[in-house]
């Protein structure tokens, strides 16, 4: 990596001039870096056949901060709010880069902006409702360092010689169950139900979600992949995809896609031919 003293300035001027990705009404679209010219990105969203708006935000380009190139990619997949993932969209990168510590150790930086946002989002819970959203973002850095952090069941798959492996971790409230009773709450297991924290909500990690935030946590798993020529591509997508499809199907059916954006769409026409019905939307990035 190269040496970037952070600059309020740089990274202030960086999200003033961002291009507007991934609000719902900006279903598709692609991108590349100045660093590789074979590293590309595309994202396609589809919304669900579920009675509400689309509340599947992405967030998916390429930028220079100083010397430095870095990849920002990340899906928010919003339950019972859009307001709420729009915020994520919006904020939680900006806070991420604003971490003094963030060059020298991103995993923390990450930590710890995932923990900020949170409290915003909490203390604004007025304005942006009841609900709450998954996440799953991805920083790749001077192509080179991909670092993935994720709250909820929005999942990062990486595929390295044909082989898809997964980077994030669902959190799912069966699997948390200790941690959940722990805090005074409770998995509920409903027949022909998924377990649910107090019968509700069917992840252990969310942002938001104020009314059952002292059963839930927003802390992320955070993981580093270094890039390197056995590296095909990264997949980050909600859980429409992965209900349907494992995570070796996944790679499978796009691993013969040049086209990021095509291989987006691709794998959320999968998704659907599969019998998804949630809303649906997919991040891939090339790197070859």
């Amino acid at each position: 990596m190269r040496n970037c003293p952070r600059s309020e300035s740089v990274v202030t001027r960086f999200f003033r001039v961002q291009e507007k990705v991934g609000l719902s009404s900006s279903d598709t679209g692609r991108g590349k870096s100045k660093m590789s010219k074979h590293i590309t990105h595309g994202y396609h969203m589809v919304e669900g056949k579920s009675h509400h708006t689309m509340e599947d935000y992405v967030f998916a380009q390429f930028k220079q901060v100083g010397e430095n190139e870095l990849g920002l990619f990340a899906i928010f997949d919003g339950h019972l709010s859009h307001e709420i993932p729009e915020y994520l969209r919006s904020h939680l990168f900006n806070n991420i880069l604003n971490e003094p510590n963030f060059w020298a150790e991103p995993e923390s930086a990450i930590r710890k902006a995932y923990r900020i946002t949170d409290t915003t989002i909490l203390d604004k819970a007025a304005d942006l409702g009841k609900g709450g959203s998954t996440a799953v973002t991805a920083i790749l850095i001077n192509g080179q360092k991909l670092v993935v952090a994720n709250v909820g069941d929005s999942r990062a798959v990486i595929c390295k010689k044909g082989v898809a492996k997964q980077l994030s971790i669902d959190h799912e409230p069966g699997r948390e169950r200790k941690n959940i009773e722990d805090r005074g709450g409770f998995v509920s297991n409903f027949p022909g139900d998924v377990p649910r924290v107090d019968g509700q909500l069917a992840v252990a990690r969310a942002f938001g979600d104020k009314s059952l935030k002292r059963h839930l946590s927003s802390e992320p798993d955070v993981v580093v992949e270094h890039i390197d020529d056995d590296t095909d591509f990264l997949i980050l997508a909600s859980d429409g995809v992965w209900k349907v499809l494992s995570n070796q199907e996944a790679a499978d059916c796009i691993k013969d896609i040049k086209d990021a954006k095509s291989a987006a769409r691709h794998l959320n026409e999968k998704a659907l031919e599969k019998g998804s019905t949630d809303d649906i939307s997919c991040v891939v990035v090339r790197f070859q």
